[in-house]
């Protein structure tokens, strides 16, 4: 809704029969796309900004204009800008357009080692642009609701720090009190991050601060391994998408380290989105949660491969590089119980199976390869 045509009229987010105006940023990403058609689909105004910087970091296959595409077609009031977050006037002129009820900042950098090659760029984007979306919120829509997706990567390598024991085919928390993976009380400096954890450590403080310090409803949600279909996947961003891709195509899928038991826990974007909309009707100030599979959504890339072998009926190509990531988890599991308790509403809903079967077949249908024949 354009500024001017909402009078005096209360802003209400979550609310039955209220017709919200929601921002989001990234909007033809895995998360940013599942917000635009979750909202869409519930009679809201959506306004996506998305550049396409993704195909700039990572090439082709980072493209995600076919994304871009299917929601144009697809939703009802989706309307979308080719808007650079880092550009501060571009930012300010869309606040003062529009009058935004729910920002859900989802537009990033996405990838430690493509941080490395380019640290500027990557502050930029994940540091100024989000203060450029933090601020323009401030001075524009106070009350609106701000949700920034953060990332477990904001711990470097602290979580390599709980004692682990190796099993068959994972690492795994060899202390019973560790069972629930990593809480947001583990900290966050001194420790190695890589440029992009770094970057997203201030992103991620500086929105804490939008919500203790300036008093915003401002949540802060430290993704685990997000997934889902609609993700543009890349070696080096979008783990369980990049290996499903590289399964179903027949190409040879490389392991970094650790003898391919590092474990992740999954999470499908609905899940995702749910948590965000847990948040916007009961928003905290300030707060951080922890957002991933939690226990039950976890896995190893041993793992992985078993289950898309399993499911495409035939052997997955792999090899084995012995050198590990720079500041890479071994184990990491996100501990839910923060979320849990707070939102007694909502929890994870699809589980691991389901996720990956849903993954391979959206890779065979597109065919990108039809070889293999997908399990019952």
């Amino acid at each position: 809704m354009h500024k001017g045509e909402r009078g005096a009229a209360a802003h209400v987010t979550g609310a039955i029969g209220v017709v919200m105006d929601v921002l989001v940023t990234g909007s033809s990403g895995l998360i940013g796309s599942e917000a635009v058609e979750y909202y869409d689909r519930r009679g809201h105004r959506v306004v996506g900004v998305d550049n396409n910087m993704r195909r700039q970091f990572f090439g082709e296959a980072g493209d995600t204009l076919w994304n871009r595409d299917r929601l144009l077609a697809k939703t009802r009031q989706f309307i979308h800008f080719d808007i650079d977050i880092r550009d501060r006037g571009a930012v300010d002129q869309l606040f003062g357009n529009y009058s935004f009820d729910l920002i859900i900042h989802c537009a990033a950098q996405p990838s430690p080692e493509k941080a490395e090659e380019i640290p500027l760029i990557d502050f930029d984007v994940n540091v100024v642009g989000t203060v450029n979306l933090l601020e323009a919120t401030r001075q524009s829509r106070p009350e609106a609701v701000f949700i920034f997706m953060s990332t477990n990567k904001v711990y470097g390598d602290a979580p390599n720090e709980v004692l682990l024991t190796e099993e068959e085919k994972r690492w795994e928390y060899a202390r019973p009190e560790d069972f629930n993976g990593i809480s947001e009380a583990c900290r966050i400096d001194q420790c190695l991050h890589s440029p992009f954890g770094a970057s997203k450590v201030a992103a991620d403080v500086m929105a804490q601060e939008y919500g203790r310090y300036f008093g915003l409803p401002v949540g802060v949600f430290r993704g685990g391994c997000l997934t889902g279909p609609s993700h543009s996947g890349v070696e080096r961003h979008g783990f369980l998408n990049f290996l499903v891709k590289t399964a179903v195509a027949g190409r040879q899928y490389t392991i970094y380290g650790y003898k391919g038991k590092q474990v992740r826990d999954q999470i499908h974007s609905a899940d995702v989105i749910a948590a965000f909309d847990a948040f916007a009707a009961d928003p905290k100030p300030g707060e951080v949660y922890n957002l991933g599979g939690g226990r039950e959504n976890s896995v190893s890339i041993l793992e992985c491969l078993e289950m898309v072998e399993g499911l495409l009926g035939r052997p997955v190509q792999r090899r084995y590089l012995g050198q590990h990531r720079t500041g890479d988890h071994i184990c990491y599991i996100s501990d839910l119980s923060k979320m849990r308790r707070v939102f007694p509403g909502w929890d994870i809903r699809i589980g691991l199976d389901e996720i990956i079967s849903e993954m391979v077949r959206t890779e065979v249908d597109s065919n990108k390869s039809t070889s293999g024949v997908i399990a019952a």
